[in-house]
């Protein structure tokens, strides 16, 4: 992967394809949107991939680092590269940093993707939290490999085995690289996301479409989620993907990758404001 220098950091990331570009904006495991650039129904854009601050050979910083400052992350790197304004996808964490680059930084989204974004201020993210009680415990006892095995299951419904079997299918060595970034993870990620929120204000102001997935086997966490973008959101399309849960991209790709691709072609970016082309493609 190429490396880009943002303020404090350097943030490693891949530009493939041509086309429109759309910003993948992945969540606690580094390469979580990996499996959507190999799909039939994206080929026909340029898809920004990178890896956050704390995650795989990203620059890691200590806490806090806030929703915000991965949203300005991520306004400088499509800036950097000459592709803004960019279709923005983002799933989980991801979700919450693309609503909030939609706030902060509205001249550099096209239009918006969530996949599920963790909004863990609802009233349903405890029982969530519950289940994840025992991954913490884990990891508070130094035992990384269970806390993040412990820790997928309880956001999937999945059991533990059948999580690993699922998404290692599509993203080999998942698993050992989540808990290669276990720190970010329960450090420095979850934290965030449990001081953020969604400003309903803000929300009111996004002024792009937007694309709320949900999987159909998903806790009811993000169904409340969903609900309140229809509320928030001016301009919200709905789509649920059957057979996956929370780590929709993870589980099944393929059906994930269509419903985003026909979003986008719905949505595309206008001649006036469509970004010249970033060059060579690289990864």
């Amino acid at each position: 992967m190429d490396r880009v220098r943002i303020d404090d950091v350097e943030l490693e990331y891949e530009v493939i394809g041509s086309g429109e570009p759309v910003l993948l904006i992945g969540h606690v495991v580094a390469d979580a949107m990996v499996p959507l650039t190999t799909q039939p129904a994206l080929s026909d854009y340029q898809l920004i991939r990178y890896r956050r601050r704390g995650y795989g050979g990203s620059t890691h910083t200590p806490p806090p680092v806030t929703v915000a400052r991965h949203a300005a992350d991520a306004a400088a790197l499509v800036e950097q590269l000459g592709l803004s304004p960019a279709h923005v996808v983002g799933g989980s964490a991801g979700g919450c940093v693309a609503l909030q680059l939609a706030f902060d930084h509205p001249e550099t989204v096209a239009s918006l993707v969530l996949l599920e974004p963790s909004l863990l201020t609802l009233p349903a993210a405890q029982a969530v939290l519950a289940k994840a009680a025992p991954a913490l415990e884990a990891y508070a006892d130094g035992r990384a490999a269970d806390a993040v095995s412990m820790f997928f299951s309880a956001v999937t419904g999945l059991d533990r085995e059948q999580c690993k079997t699922v998404l290692e299918a599509n993203l080999p060595n998942v698993m050992s690289a989540a808990v290669d970034d276990a720190d970010t993870l329960f450090g420095v990620e979850l934290p965030s996301l449990l001081a953020w929120s969604l400003g309903t204000a803000e929300a009111a102001a996004v002024d792009v479409p937007v694309l709320s997935v949900v999987g159909s086997e998903t806790d009811r966490l993000w169904c409340d989620v969903a609900a309140l973008l229809r509320v928030c959101l001016p301009d919200v399309e709905d789509c649920t993907v059957d057979g996956v849960g929370h780590f929709l991209q993870l589980e099944d790709p393929e059906p994930v990758a269509r419903v985003i691709g026909a979003f986008l072609a719905r949505h595309p970016i206008t001649t006036t404001t469509a970004p010249a082309a970033a060059g060579a493609t690289t990864g």
